[in-house]
């Protein structure tokens, strides 16, 4: 059964270390955990997806840091319902203090087969082809994203709002 492929992506503003930024680090374990706890979470990468390689829009040498995550989930309900609500859902509301404002998007998603383990080369790939060209089956977002077939599919509220429900029971 297919699953959904999640990329973040974000650039921050001081070094690991800077108070400025040291929230965003306090806050990732306890956000794993409820990621791994989450209704339709799959996997999350550990590091051994592949090399880490960054979008094109992180440049080493300006930049202080770029944290990204990669992730499997059942259906882009369980992500949207994770990442919009509880921990992550705190933390985003802060990602202005963290981070810099981005010209890019900030996530991709997109389908993978049973047995495929996306890389963080194929989720910079995916994430510049969406902010090249849009949202499309190879890379979506919430606001318009896909079946695993392609078609264009509006998220189930009812669903959502489930997953939701479970994640904070």
């Amino acid at each position: 059964m297919p699953r959904i492929a999640f990329y973040t992506f974000g650039i921050l503003r001081e070094p690991y270390g800077h108070p400025q930024v040291q929230g965003f680090f306090d806050r990732i374990d306890s956000v794993f955990e409820q990621a791994k706890n989450s209704e339709g979470f799959i996997a999350l990468d550990d590091g051994s997806w592949g090399d880490y390689v960054w979008p094109r829009f992180y440049i080493k040498e300006k930049h202080a840091g770029a944290p990204a995550t990669l992730s499997l989930w059942r259906d882009i309900e369980s992500v949207c319902a994770f990442a919009y609500k509880n921990l992550h859902g705190e933390a985003l509301k802060l990602r202005e203090e963290w981070a810099v404002k981005p010209e890019w998007p900030t996530y991709v998603a997109w389908w993978v087969e049973d047995e495929h383990i996306p890389t963080r080369e194929e989720a910079s790939r995916r994430l510049e082809h969406l902010h090249d060209n849009g949202s499309s089956p190879f890379a979506f977002n919430f606001k318009k994203s896909f079946d695993a077939l392609g078609n264009p599919k509006d998220l189930d509220r009812e669903l959502l709002n489930e997953r939701i429900n479970k994640n904070q029971s």
